[in-house]
């Protein structure tokens, strides 16, 4: 449980250069495309990055006639739906990645190591994952990529496990429309009210919040029947 919560709070504590609303204005006419070289890395390799809020602001920004993504002389639904594309390829692309990595590299990856990087790629965000793609089994492409750190790490689990590519593709390709287009498609809508312009950061941080709340509610009830197993171990 300690685990999960210092994974529920990573996101919170990124620099400010991460902040979605920051890279996106600073990347100007690549804001778009820096977003997906983003996501695409989160979804590769590296948890630490912020996905969901990251497709959530671009969203807002679209539907807020925001000058730094458009097509043209394109409307907001068309400009919305190229975005979708570009993201969704960005996380499938990535995924793609992170099973060959873990097809191949997986044991050198998850050595243990000092400092950030060591706790970043633990064996214990490894071990977690694979029993949550155990338990969920090809499905878990799906439900997983909700969940931050197991977005990327259940990629490589399924690699690592030698499911066919004709599987990962296809269960991995569902996963990025729900979880891509979902969120950007949030933001879209939910974008034009002022209390969310307004309030956009409280709004990210509860973002980041609800994404990671299946794995507290996963924890607590791992531990309720953990104890209700060793209630029955003494009974007997």
């Amino acid at each position: 449980m300690n685990l999960l919560l210092q994974l529920a709070v990573v996101p919170l504590l990124l620099p400010d250069w991460l902040d979605p609303e920051f890279i996106l204005t600073s990347l100007g006419n690549w804001a778009l495309w820096g977003a997906a070289l983003i996501i695409f890395i989160e979804c590769a390799i590296f948890p630490v990055l912020p996905g969901d809020s990251l497709l959530f602001a671009v969203g807002m920004f679209i539907a807020n006639d925001a000058q730094i993504i458009r097509f043209g002389d394109l409307d907001k639904p068309a400009v919305l739906g190229i975005s979708i594309v570009v993201l969704v390829t960005a996380a499938v692309l990535g995924n793609v990645v992170g099973y060959w990595v873990g097809k191949s590299i997986s044991p050198w990856l998850f050595k243990p190591r000092p400092g950030f990087i060591g706790k970043v790629f633990s064996a214990k965000h490894l071990d977690q994952t694979h029993a949550f793609f155990e338990r969920y089994g090809s499905k878990a492409l799906v439900l997983g990529r909700f969940v931050p750190f197991v977005r990327t790490f259940i990629t490589m689990v399924a690699g690592a496990a030698g499911m066919t590519f004709r599987t990962f593709i296809t269960w991995t390709g569902i996963g990025a429309v729900a979880w891509a287009a979902g969120c950007t498609l949030l933001g879209y809508f939910l974008g034009g009210f002022d209390f969310i312009k307004h309030n956009l950061d409280a709004v990210l941080v509860a973002i980041v919040l609800v994404s990671v709340l299946p794995m507290v509610v996963e924890a607590l009830l791992e531990r309720r029947r953990r104890k209700s197993a060793e209630v029955e171990s003494v009974e007997s």
